[in-house]
């Protein structure tokens, strides 16, 4: 099953921006996307100009390659680790594309929890669209190179 039919979902994660890390000699730059009401505080390339100020905040599209997706039976909603390149997912199953998925990978039972909606390129061939409904518990390793897109 697939949200082709169904109402689109939104895609966009929000947060703050609490810093811009100029690259260095041996490290490419980043920012870090400090998730409301936890402790995320994820390292991201920036895909693009970002616009918004340090310590303001900043809305859009968090992307990742996943080494290989894997359906779950039990487990949270999560990214490893708290603070750093995300390394590993845990998430719930909003929307599926064209070699994609959108995978909440935060928030909780909590009233004030902030959803993080992940868009995530499928790059191992055995992995299919179809065997990725929405709601699915799935988990992941994140390849290097996630990025944020401001919008």
């Amino acid at each position: 099953m697939t949200t082709t039919n169904a109402a689109p979902v939104s895609n966009l994660a929000r947060g703050i921006l609490e810093e811009i890390v100029a690259p260095t000699a041996t490290k490419g730059g980043h920012i870090v996307f400090h998730v409301p009401t936890s402790s995320y505080r994820l390292h991201l390339r920036a895909a693009g100009v970002i616009k918004a100020s340090v310590g303001k905040r900043l809305v859009g599209i968090i992307t990742c390659e996943a080494r290989r997706v894997d359906v779950v039976l039990q487990g949270g909603r999560l990214v490893e680790p708290v603070i750093g390149r995300p390394r590993r997912i845990h998430g719930t199953v909003l929307q599926t594309g064209s070699g994609t998925l959108t995978v909440n990978c935060a928030g909780g039972a909590a009233v004030d929890s902030a959803p993080m909606p992940v868009v995530v390129k499928l790059t191992d061939p055995r992995d299919q669209i179809a065997t990725y409904e929405v709601g699915t518990l799935v988990a992941f390793d994140v390849l290097e190179g996630a990025t944020f897109e401001e919008r």
